[in-house]
Parts: C-alpha cells; sequence; structure tokens
C-alpha cells in the first residue's frame, strides 16, 4: 500500500487496511472458552480494496470477519468482502440522478434475523450473506423495503419483531418498519416531522419509538462524500413516537447535541422515556470528523469528546431534562439485549485515550451504584465492540460473557477475547489467536448456531 494511504488515520495504524482473504482452521486458544458457546462471532467493518482511498473512514469498502466456536474449541476463521456492486466501483447515483440502493458499501455492521445474515450499510438495502460469509446478495424483504435500512436494527427479545427505518436526504426524510420474527415486512410508515438528519441510530422502548432529528443534516457543499455537517440553524429535537405508529411524534426540544449510537431507551417508572448515549457538542463532532475525513489537523484517535449522556422525555408534560453520566471519552456501547427497550444496570463500552485515560480501554458501569470498571487494553493495543452473550440458566443481567476483539500493533496480530461479563478486569477466559491482524471498527454479532 502506498505511503500516501498509510498517512490517513482510518486506513493506517490499527485500522490498516488487509489486503486479501483467507480461511483458517483449528485456532489457537489460550485458557478455556465456555462449552455452551456454540454459534459464529462476526464483525463487519471498512476495509477498502488494495490501492483504494476513500475520501471518509464510513465509506470503506465492508469486510466480514468471522469465527466459529463449538465445544470449546475455535473451529475456524474467515474474513471476506461483502461482494457490493460498490465494491467494484458502482456509484451510489445512476446517470439519471436516482439512487442505486444495491450499490452498497455494506461495512457498518451484521446481524441475523429470521435465519438470514445481514450485512448492513444506512444508506442502501442490506445484502444477505451465508453462514460462511459469502455473498448472496441484496435484500429487500421480497421486493416491500424500498429505502435504504439503518445499519442499527432493533430485535424485540419479546417478540422477535425487528425494528428499523430508513432515512434520506430528501423528502420522504424517515420511513419506519416493522418485520416479523419470520422476517415478513408487516408494517411501513413516514415519520412525519422529521428532517434531514443523519439519523444513524434510534431507540426501542416497550410502547416507543424514539428519533433523533439532531444538528447534523445533510449538506451537498460537504465534499467528503458523506454530505451532512453541523448546522447552528437546525433546531435539535428527539421525537417519541407510539410503536403502533399512525401518528405524528411528540417532538422534544434539547440542547444542541450529536449521538451516533444509542446504548439504550426505555420507559422509567414515572412513564418518562429515558435514552442514554454518548454525546458530542460541536466541538468534539467537528475534531471527530475531521478524524473520520483525513483532514489536515485530525486528532490522534477517531472519538473525540462523546461521553455519556442521558435524556429524560416527559410525555405527560413535554419537558425534558439532560444529564451527563460520565467524563471518560467513549463509543460503542452495548447492554445485554435481552434488555433492549426497558430499564438496564450495566453498560459496557469501549473508552479512548484522554480525559484521563493513557490508553484504549474497556469499560463497564453499574447504572445503579455509579461504580464502573476500567480495563486496560495496554501498551500498542485496541479494544473492539464488546458483545454481550448471557450464560446459560443465568440469572443476573450480566451473568455472561463479553466477546470483543484486540489489535495488538506491536505484534501486528489480533485476538478475540472471551471475559468474564462479571468483572471485565479479570484475566480473559479464553484468547482466540487470530491468524491475522484485524482492522479497528465497527459493529458485530454472536450469531448462536439455535438461530443459523
Amino acid at each position: 500500500m502506498s505511503e500516501t494511504l498509510h498517512q490517513v488515520p482510518y486506513l493506517s495504524g490499527h485500522f490498516t487496511p488487509v489486503s486479501d482473504e483467507l480461511t483458517a482452521r483449528d485456532l489457537t486458544v489460550r485458557g478455556t472458552i465456555p462449552p455452551e458457546l456454540s454459534g459464529r462471532y462476526f464483525r463487519n467493518g471498512h476495509n477498502p480494496k488494495p490501492g483504494d482511498a476513500p475520501t471518509h473512514w464510513f465509506r470503506g469498502a465492508g469486510m466480514l470477519h468471522g469465527i466459529r466456536i463449538d465445544g470449546g474449541r475455535a473451529e475456524w476463521y474467515r474474513n471476506r468482502w461483502v461482494r457490493t456492486p460498490a465494491l467494484d466501483g458502482a456509484p451510489m447515483l445512476r446517470d439519471d440522478g436516482s439512487v442505486d440502493l444495491t450499490a452498497s458499501i455494506a461495512g457498518t455492521h451484521v446481524i441475523e434475523h429470521a435465519g438470514r445474515v445481514l450485512a448492513l450499510q444506512e444508506a442502501n438495502l442490506p445484502f444477505e450473506m451465508t453462514p460462511d460469509l459469502d455473498t448472496i446478495g441484496a435484500y429487500d424483504f421480497r421486493g416491500r423495503l424500498t429505502t435504504a435500512m439503518t445499519a442499527h436494527p432493533k430485535e424485540d427479545p419479546a417478540t422477535g419483531e425487528l425494528h428499523f427505518f430508513g432515512y434520506s436526504a430528501i423528502p420522504p426524510y424517515l420511513t419506519y418498519y416493522v418485520a416479523d420474527a419470520k422476517g415478513e415486512l408487516t408494517h411501513s410508515q413516514i415519520v412525519p416531522g422529521a428532517g434531514p438528519t443523519l439519523m444513524h441510530d434510534f431507540g426501542l422502548t416497550l410502547r416507543y419509538t424514539v428519533w433523533l432529528d439532531l444538528p447534523v443534516v445533510f449538506d451537498p457543499a460537504e465534499r467528503s462524500g458523506i454530505p451532512y455537517r453541523w448546522s447552528d440553524t437546525h433546531r435539535p429535537r428527539i421525537g417519541v413516537l407510539p410503536r403502533g405508529g399512525g401518528v405524528e411524534p411528540m417532538w422534544f426540544e434539547v440542547d444542541a447535541g450529536a449521538m451516533i449510537h444509542v446504548t439504550n431507551a426505555y420507559e422509567d417508572a414515572q412513564g418518562r422515556v429515558v435514552v442514554e448515549g454518548p454525546r458530542y457538542d460541536r466541538s468534539s463532532w467537528e475534531s471527530s470528523w475531521k478524524w473520520w475525513t483525513g483532514a489536515p489537523g485530525h486528532p490522534a484517535v477517531p472519538a473525540i469528546g462523546s461521553m455519556r449522556h442521558r435524556w429524560i422525555l416527559d410525555p405527560a408534560s413535554g419537558t425534558v431534562r439532560e444529564e451527563p453520566l460520565d467524563s471518560l471519552v467513549t463509543e460503542f456501547a452495548t447492554i445485554n439485549e435481552a434488555l433492549t427497550g426497558a430499564a438496564h444496570r450495566y453498560t459496557y463500552t469501549v473508552a479512548f485515550p484522554g480525559a484521563g485515560l493513557e490508553r484504549y480501554a474497556l469499560v463497564k458501569y453499574d447504572e445503579r451504584t455509579g461504580e464502573r470498571q476500567i480495563a486496560d487494553a495496554g501498551p500498542g493495543r485496541m479494544y473492539g465492540e464488546p458483545y454481550f452473550v448471557p450464560a446459560a440458566g443465568g440469572v443476573a443481567e450480566d451473568d455472561g460473557y463479553l466477546l470483543t476483539l484486540v489489535g495488538d500493533l506491536a505484534r501486528d496480530s489480533s485476538e478475540l477475547l472471551v471475559l468474564d461479563a462479571k468483572d471485565i478486569t479479570a484475566a480473559p477466559m479464553a484468547a482466540v489467536e487470530l491468524p491475522r491482524r484485524v482492522p479497528a471498527g465497527i459493529h458485530g454479532s454472536w450469531i448462536p448456531d439455535a438461530a443459523a
């Protein structure tokens, strides 16, 4: 790869792309993998082909990395590009100006629903993959999905329904969808009142969907390839819409701030809607954007100033209260997904150097006591997004395991760690040695064999 590419932050260091696909079997395991872990850990991320230099971190071609675990063994590792038209250079816009929804990067997330593995990127249709990471093709829910699909759908843990949306820079700005547990699209609705904002994620509670109409808005003057920019004139709001749909959301004006990822949303005992996630002010957003675009003066790490934050929205009074939760710079927060839409106690997240931390770390927050555990990654090492897997027969919310990829620059290698979710500072229960370094970012999923 050329020296020019290495100077771009999202193409260098922990984020340096790999140049090929490989398969390795019978991986070395240090420690003991819990025997109940039987399935596949898949992680999606941006990995441009050799010679490609995208103008934004988010525009790099999608590559899936997978580790198959069964019976205490790590049976295989595979990495595969998601073979979309965009991988071979197809533009998103056709000659007539229309959007080609199949020309996806497909590099943000990977999930399983109703037996399908879907690689996701919010500007296009999802791409269906096989359990061995071969590309099947664009998936449109049997022709019923006619917009892009978010990279962050939410599965209702009680019903198995998949809630998701598509957003656009032109009307209709926001469309809300529901697919049932069998994968059939059962509901679609244009959400009135939404604007042309960068809506990467949303919230789902037991009774509501939560929409983020925040001040990063469509701006065709932005030349990074992601045409959105902070706006001081856009009125920041959070919308609360009953899950049955059919009405306009109740919009709450909030302080100017942006959020990429919703940690969780839920209703408290007073019927108020609580939304939590890492919040950016204008300065931290624009500094982070410099890293994401490789602009001059970019910071050393991809997240600057994103701190845990809580919004408390009261549908009865129409009032909102905001409160900061911590001073660490964090992103890629996750919870026990059995509590999606309900009050949770524990949050697991990546912490970035700065604000008192010298190195990357994992953090576990206890919402009840205010305590936090911090697991230092070590020199030259970087944790990826943690994923919680419940233990068989577990009773407590944190009875389970955290799966995370950790990259090591000095060794030019990566491992899949299995951590005890009760104490993330303890030595890993197991470390699966991978045959290559996995580029850092973005999102992944554990797909148990029962779901395949």
